[in-house]
């Protein structure tokens, strides 16, 4: 397959940027999966700063600071992301995904290499928001990415593949913050910011923006916010992150402190737990494509989670010695739903909004994510394991209830094809086939 070279934007609603399309979304080929697998790099690199540093909080301890003032650095990224995920979607939408997402991760990682000559806390605490708020880049641009290139029987696989970013990068955190941070926080530091901007280059080397629509087309088919349907999916996505979090921030107590495992042991558990969740996002992107719907899907996992979650509760009440399979059970299945709403939100938002609502989705997402553990950890202290997790029980039930029955955007915004095609190709669940003329094989 030709590589798609950058194009001009032009007039009349017609597409820009590059990207090649068919009748049936964008053609197949291999740069589709370059991108995917640059873009992963990406997220990883990001998610190794955003979510990673609570692995340096020894090192900064050692350094003469309070385990809070270490644990509220750590936390500096997460604040920083939040705050400027939808205005990096926005400008994704309308500048297209490459040069934000290199852009964005390359300044991450100049801050991040800069952080080591700061002094005090406050400065350096002001390094990791303006770090997190650059590389949130990342979460927007690389979910935009996979809507363009990949046609809707693939997309779920790719976004699925997308999400395991955050477990990767956490795990390449583990393995390098400890040993790096034993030469220094600086080393570490420089570590991080190395990544990021090795990433930035991978990314203007190897990633194409795939066609989108002009902005008089964006213009005319208006805010796919009119109609409720992404509410209700940001909605129902973030009930489901509720007792995900409950479930794995509190699991390694869990073990420890009430089944007796060694910490050493319960670790190597969690471990395996987090390769579990990334085969359970990659299953149910599979399970999507192949039956043509999102929501049906994510529907039913939903289900399933919050009887998990209800055998979890009973096993711990009762000491079952059951507990600590429903507890690896429930920790694979809290995480399966989550690839599905990406997905859907960046369908049923179109090309010319997908970057804003992926931002909204992944900033309420992980507002409400940070709200959690301290409550949980309230909860338990108040009325031990078996009451948090009993209390989460309903928020799947309610998700499931949330969930969009169909996915039909009033007015899809795609950039027409050679032949009068999408780059979008159907929306799944929308519309009366998938790529290649062939029907869904459900519709929920």
């Amino acid at each position: 397959m030709r590589a798609p070279q950058d194009g001009p934007a032009t007039d009349g609603g017609r597409a820009t940027g590059s990207g090649p399309a068919t009748n049936g979304g964008p053609a197949p080929g291999r740069r589709r999966w370059v991108v995917l697998a640059v873009g992963m790099l990406a997220m990883t690199a990001g998610c190794a700063f955003q979510f990673g540093l609570p692995y340096l909080i020894p090192a900064l301890r050692d350094e003469g600071l309070s385990l809070g003032q270490a644990g509220l650095l750590a936390a500096c990224p997460t604040v920083g992301l939040v705050l400027t995920l939808a205005a990096w979607g926005s400008a994704a939408d309308r500048w297209g995904e490459r040069w934000v997402l290199a852009g964005g991760l390359g300044l991450a990682g100049l801050v991040l290499l800069a952080a080591p000559s700061v002094h005090g806390t406050a400065a350096l605490g002001g390094c990791f928001v303006l770090a997190g708020a650059a590389g949130a880049s990342a979460h927007a641009s690389s979910g935009r990415l996979i809507l363009g290139w990949f046609p809707a029987r693939e997309r779920g696989v790719a976004m699925g593949l997308r999400q395991t970013s955050l477990p990767l990068g956490m795990a390449v955190a583990a393995v390098l913050l400890p040993r790096t941070a034993a030469h220094g926080r600086g080393t570490a530091l420089a570590v991080l910011g190395a990544m990021s901007v090795t990433a930035a280059l991978l990314v203007v080397i190897a990633v194409r923006d795939p066609a989108r629509p002009g902005r008089d087309a964006v213009e005319r088919a208006g805010s796919p916010y009119r109609t409720p349907v992404l509410w209700r999916l940001h909605g129902a996505a973030t009930l489901l992150v509720v007792p995900q979090f409950v479930v794995a921030a509190f699991a390694l107590v869990l073990l420890v402190d009430e089944r007796g495992w060694a910490p050493s042991s319960a670790g190597a558990l969690l471990a395996c737990v987090q390769v579990g969740g990334a085969g359970a996002r990659l299953a149910s992107g599979r399970w999507s494509d192949v039956v043509g719907s999102r929501t049906g899907p994510m529907r039913v996992l939903a289900l399933v989670t919050a009887g998990a979650l209800a055998a979890l509760t009973v096993c711990v009440l009762t000491g079952s010695p059951v507990a600590t399979v429903a507890l690896v059970a429930t920790g694979v299945l809290t995480v399966s739903t989550n690839g599905l709403s990406f997905t859907a939100v960046a369908e049923y938002a179109g090309n010319g909004w997908a970057g804003r609502a992926l931002g909204v989705h992944t900033t309420v997402q992980n507002a409400v994510a940070a709200c959690v553990p301290p409550v949980a950890a309230q909860v338990i202290g108040a009325g031990g394991f078996g009451l948090a997790y009993g209390l989460t029980v309903v928020l799947p039930l309610l998700a499931a209830a949330l969930v969009p029955a169909e996915l039909r955007p009033p007015e899809a915004v795609r950039a027409p094809g050679p032949a009068g095609g999408s780059v979008l190709g159907p929306v799944a669940g929308a519309g009366p086939g998938l790529p290649g003329g062939r029907r869904p094989a459900r519709r929920t």
